[in-house]
């Protein structure tokens, strides 16, 4: 204990949103101790610099100050030490996001990555951070969430936690304030759900007896025999706001936001769309607890925070997550199958209604994560595919493949366990690593006696459109794509934007496009009619097919006229439905959307 890494961190100020960090090393670097923050932070795949956020810095050896020369945007050198080292640093958080820090008068939450300075050649040993309270009466109701191992802290409390390993430090958020706290159980395993931010008469109760049966089911679904968890207790902790929506999975939690009306009311039992894209937020970052968190990558085993971490899998880590998600939520009963074919339906519809699909596989998409998905600009629909969407039918592609060809012998989920079982289970032990392309591909092969190699060449590696109405057969569920040819469309999206009406986005080859409209143009006025935020679908609605009109619109601060004509909608507009009575297939259907 004597030598492992120490942090204290505070809320300093919270009206300035400081958090005051105190960084003790016993032993440091006789040459020079380096230390850097992470550049990004596993699961979102973007450089964010948190570096940026260190407000001021100082070093001291003893009572002694010494130097700290910065090397680079996030990386420090401290000067020879012979004694204890010690860092004390300020860190601004005003990000409400999942991703980074944030710490006002209501609450506090913070990432690891955004706050903790690594210690750079002692990554490997104890780390021990006490979680200090703000000053004053008005904090002293606060409390603590985190998965964090206790040290010196009582149960949602403030004081001493510990890690194993800096990995394990930064993989553990931590929310402090007045939140609300529910638990329940899962096969066993505490589960610990948190809200901060107000929300009158939240059915915490119904989220929490929905939650046990997501829960559950996915536990079932990697250790069918054992029920066994991979954690010992697991935190869900939501930050409530008027209108948002994220999450990031962590090995033993999860960071969410989510807008407050998509939360259940007490004495309203009815499945909103809302509530059950909450659900399915929550079912998608449990779902990384295995897939993703213990599964990896090989570019993720070990990360390397400093720089971007390519990997041409995330379809798979990320795609299969988005699959499982939903039909999760099938399987333990929280929707019923017509509305979880709904679901896939919307999924199917903004694949085909990108062109990007056609240009990048989602392999590519996965590699290019960090310059093409995380930073998509204005042409990010006719240029990028993605490996979440994608990917996602991939998986479903996939599976009703596998479950048709061996009968309902194999699937998907047994392609899961074993990955499980050969690179996941034992990861944080020391036993697992990560699994690479050549290796999935073989796995694919030798769990369901496939030969799989090309059909992943090309769902996978290539840019083909999956032939889910094929696949879909065998189960007794049609898809059906009920487009009109003979609607007529521009071909953009308009968004609101105060009370104008901005071009969002032009589709590849529309009328729109060859018209001459640009995204971001502000759109006055059709044919002398003037347009607001809210008019143009119903002035649009009046014109035919092949009919010309004249559209105004103001690029950034000139007035352009555009001579625009109304051509063909070629918008998929996919459905996807139960047969009624299907012949031979009911087991099929049962074996795929059914808890066994």
């Amino acid at each position: 204990m004597n030598h492992a890494i120490h942090y204290t961190i505070f809320p300093k100020n919270p009206a300035a949103h400081l958090y005051g960090v105190t960084l003790t090393v016993a032993e440091p670097d006789l040459g020079g101790q380096v230390f850097s923050l992470p550049a990004w932070i596993p699961g979102s795949y973007m450089i964010r610099e948190f570096a940026k956020n260190i407000v001021q810095i100082t070093a001291t050896c003893g009572r002694k100050k010494v130097s700290l020369e910065k090397i680079d945007k996030h990386t420090w050198l401290a000067a020879p030490c012979d004694g204890p080292l010690t860092l004390e640093y300020e860190v601004y958080a005003w990000d409400l996001s999942v991703r980074t820090a944030h710490l006002d008068q209501l609450h506090g939450f913070f990432n690891g990555t955004s706050v903790f300075l690594r210690v750079q050649g002692q990554e490997e040993i104890e780390h021990v951070v006490d979680i200090q309270p703000p000053q004053g009466d008005e904090f002293a109701k606060w409390r603590v969430a985190t998965a964090m191992t206790r040290l010196k802290a009582k149960r949602y409390g403030f004081g001493t936690y510990q890690a194993a390993n800096y990995d394990e430090l930064i993989d553990h958020p931590v929310e402090m304030g007045t939140f609300l706290l529910a638990t329940f159980k899962a096969w066993g395993v505490q589960h610990d759900v948190v809200f901060t931010g107000k929300v009158p008469n939240l059915d915490i109760d119904r989220i929490t007896a929905d939650l046990q049966k997501i829960c559950e089911a996915q536990i079932a679904l990697f250790e069918p025999r054992t029920r066994r968890a991979p954690m010992d207790r697991y935190v869900f902790m939501t930050m409530v706001v008027s209108d948002g929506y994220g999450g990031l999975e962590h090995r033993a939690s999860t960071a969410l936001i989510c807008s407050r009306g998509d939360l259940p009311v007490k004495g309203k039992h009815d499945m909103s769309e809302g509530y059950r894209t909450f659900l399915g937020l929550c079912s998608h970052e449990y779902f990384h607890t295995w897939n993703v968190k213990r599964i990896k990558p090989a570019a993720f085993a070990p990360y390397e925070l400093s720089a971007e971490s390519y990997t041409p899998l995330l379809w798979l880590f990320e795609g299969f997550t988005s699959y499982y998600d939903d039909l999760i939520l099938v399987r333990s009963g929280v929707i019923d199958e017509a509305t979880y074919l709904k679901l896939i339906a919307k999924t199917v519809n903004g694949v085909l209604r990108g062109s990007g699909r056609t240009k990048q596989s989602v392999a590519e998409s996965s590699f290019d994560a960090w310059v093409k998905y995380y930073r998509q600009d204005e042409n990010a629909t006719n240029a990028v595919v993605s490996y979440y969407t994608k990917g996602s039918l991939v998986g479903l592609a996939l599976d009703l493949m596998i479950r048709a060809e061996t009968n309902g012998g194999k699937s998907l989920d047994d392609v899961m366990r074993a990955l499980w079982q050969k690179y996941g289970r034992d990861f944080y032990d020391g036993g697992g690593r990560g699994v690479t392309e050549e290796e999935v591909d073989a796995l694919f092969d030798s769990v369901t006696g496939l030969k799989l190699k090309r059909v992943l060449d090309r769902w996978v590696r290539g840019t083909e459109d999956l032939p889910l109405a094929k696949l879909l057969a065998p189960f007794g569920v049609t898809l059906t794509d009920e487009r009109s040819r003979t609607r007529a469309a521009l071909g953009m999206r308009t968004v609101r934007d105060g009370n104008d009406c901005k071009v969002g986005t032009i589709f590849e080859a529309s009328a729109a496009q060859k018209a001459g409209l640009s995204v971001g143009d502000i759109i006055i006025a059709i044919d002398g009619l003037r347009v607001n935020g809210s008019n143009i679908d119903a002035l649009l609605s009046r014109y035919r097919l092949g009919d010309r009109f004249a559209i105004h619109a103001f690029r950034r601060d000139e007035l352009m006229t555009f001579d625009a004509r109304m051509a063909v909608s070629d918008f998929p507009n996919v459905v996807i439905t139960l047969d009624a009575k299907p012949a031979n297939n009911s087991s099929l259907r049962s074996g795929w959307l059914k808890r066994k």
